[in-house]
């Protein structure tokens, strides 16, 4: 028979903290996922354009790319897919594994990025940024990179 610890309850101010966060979240994506949308993206597909971006020859293993952005691999086959469709990235075989695949950003998912990063730049400034004190938004960057460290 084993023995259930009993819960640890948030108290009323962690509560009202852990609900500021969930809100705050939801609504900075959906402003952003909005904001991309006149340039026919999403917000997951705008992370996958800045990772591959960001890479050797805009180039990534599938499994690193759902790594970096947090995806499962079928969820990351499907969002490629979508962005295949669009002629965004392309899929190619892994030369030193025939069981791996390589997305691969085209050079149109290259300038559709180049053209909307100043948007979604100032979107994230006016979303997030601007509204916190500097010395709020420190704290917030120190406290997601303790939650990254406990997680990974």
């Amino acid at each position: 028979m084993t023995t259930q610890l009993e819960p640890r309850w948030l108290t009323a101010e962690q509560q009202r903290i852990w609900r500021a966060y969930l809100n705050g979240v939801a609504l900075v994506n959906e402003q952003l996922d909005a904001d991309l949308r006149p340039f026919g993206l999403d917000l997951g597909e705008y992370e996958i354009l800045v990772h591959l971006s960001e890479s050797p020859d805009r180039a990534l293993r599938m499994s690193d790319l759902a790594e970096r952005v947090r995806q499962s691999r079928s969820r990351l086959t499907h969002t490629i897919s979508r962005m295949e469709s669009k002629g965004l990235v392309a899929r190619t075989a892994c030369p030193s594994d025939r069981r791996g695949v390589i997305a691969v950003m085209t050079t149109h998912g290259y300038q559709l990025l180049v053209d909307a990063a100043p948007s979604h730049v100032a979107s994230v400034r006016r979303v997030l940024v601007d509204p916190i004190a500097a010395d709020d938004f420190e704290a917030l960057g120190r406290a997601m990179e303790a939650v990254t460290r406990v997680t990974d």
